[in-house]
């Protein structure tokens, strides 16, 4: 009982984990598209990752009653939407 437990919180925490480190993989694309302005997101890819992540950030608000999901799906669709959206700017302003 104790052992699953231990378990639990590991698995918690190691949730995360991911969570922040997959956050700060968005980074590097972000500043590629904001300070320097190089294409180096994928349109297309990121309309479907965006739609995708925002359902996912949607049912985990509205169904699940996990923070820490919400929090983590709402991060990778704010990162998501923010790469699609200075995506899309650079391609309407060159």
């Amino acid at each position: 009982m104790i052992m699953a437990e231990i378990l639990l919180q590991l698995l918690i925490i190691a949730y995360a984990c991911v969570g922040v480190i997959a956050t700060i993989g968005y980074i590097p694309t972000i500043k590629d598209l904001l300070f320097h302005k190089k294409k180096s997101a994928n349109i297309t890819s990121y309309i479907i990752w965006t739609l995708c992540a925002g359902i996912t950030f949607l049912y985990a608000l509205f169904i699940l009653q996990d923070l820490l999901v919400k929090i983590v799906t709402g991060l990778n669709f704010v990162c998501c939407a923010i790469i699609l959206l200075l995506s899309l700017r650079l391609k309407i302003l060159s």
